[in-house]
């Protein structure tokens, strides 16, 4: 429910926007080690391999990595330092001024990886947008796994 008392939807069941933050985990199994995943995806130079999500370039400029992505504009990827924990957080600060900071995770799974993308709706955000960005998250992992487990892969 919102501060009204309402739950944010129309009396049809329609899109809510800013109907309350809601998380949506999304991961994806890769025959890979830990180590090996974590080294590849948490590089920002390679975000324009597997995570078209963020445009199909990326430079560093004055320390910072600059994406250039179609839908978004000019955005900036900070992640956390490097960790022997796999976390891979990153921020993106929109052309906006917002940033929004999503949280992933490279986990042994055995000789394999689990990655796990924490997809946080973000306010104004209606259900269609929300799915429509959960199969983008989706689609960058299968990307990522894509060119993890082909052969000749770091």
């Amino acid at each position: 429910m919102d501060s009204t008392g309402r739950d944010g939807a129309g009396r049809d069941g329609s899109s809510r926007k800013g109907a309350g933050r809601e998380s949506r985990h999304l991961g994806i199994r890769i025959d890979r080690p830990v180590k090996d995943v974590y080294d590849y995806a948490s590089d920002p130079a390679n975000l324009p391999e597997w995570a078209h999500g963020l445009g199909g370039s990326i430079e560093e400029i004055d320390g910072q990595w600059v994406a250039r992505s179609a839908p978004l504009g000019r955005v900036t990827v900070a992640f956390s330092p490097a960790n022997e924990w796999g976390v891979l957080d990153h921020d993106v600060t929109l052309p906006s001024g917002q940033t929004v900071s999503n949280p992933v995770r490279v986990i042994a799974d055995g000789p394999a990886s689990e990655v796990v993308f924490t997809l946080r709706r973000q306010p104004e955000t209606s259900d269609d947008e929300f799915r429509r960005d959960a199969a983008s998250v989706t689609a960058d992992l299968a990307r990522l796994k894509s060119l993890l487990e082909a052969a000749g892969r770091p």
